[in-house]
């Protein structure tokens, strides 16, 4: 006895159709990058690129998203779209580089790193 859906059951809808249903003609363009990038690379290429995890990539995209979208928009700039802020340390740095800097606890590992910690601090570019 066979349980559950038959194999290959599953209605396959793109995220551009899943995007379309939900947002309509409003879909802010940083979804709608996110939304090429996820049907050309998959949730996984999204993932890696952007920085979340699958099920927040898929949430994000149906709009049920429950954590800090405006961070998740700049790294989709920044990964996706090649914003670039500038860096008072680094110089021209992708967006979402940026805030992966600011994320970073202070570590004395290298000369460097306690460089970007300090600097982060009082960036104009810090999201608060």
């Amino acid at each position: 006895m066979n349980r559950g859906p038959a194999q290959n059951s599953r209605p396959t809808v793109s995220f551009a159709e899943k995007a379309a249903a939900i947002w309509g003609n409003q879909t802010p363009d940083w979804i709608a990058e996110l939304v090429r990038f996820a049907d050309a690379e998959g949730l996984a290429g999204a993932e890696r690129r952007v920085g979340y995890s699958r099920s927040a990539i898929s949430s994000i995209i149906a709009g049920k998203y429950k954590g800090d979208i405006d961070r998740v928009e700049q790294m989709v700039r920044g990964a996706l779209m090649a914003e670039t802020v500038d860096c008072p340390v680094l110089g021209p740095l992708g967006r979402n580089a940026c805030l992966d800097w600011q994320a970073k606890p202070f570590a004395p590992t290298s000369s460097h790193r306690m460089t970007m910690h300090r600097a982060c601090k009082t960036c104009p570019q810090r999201r608060k």
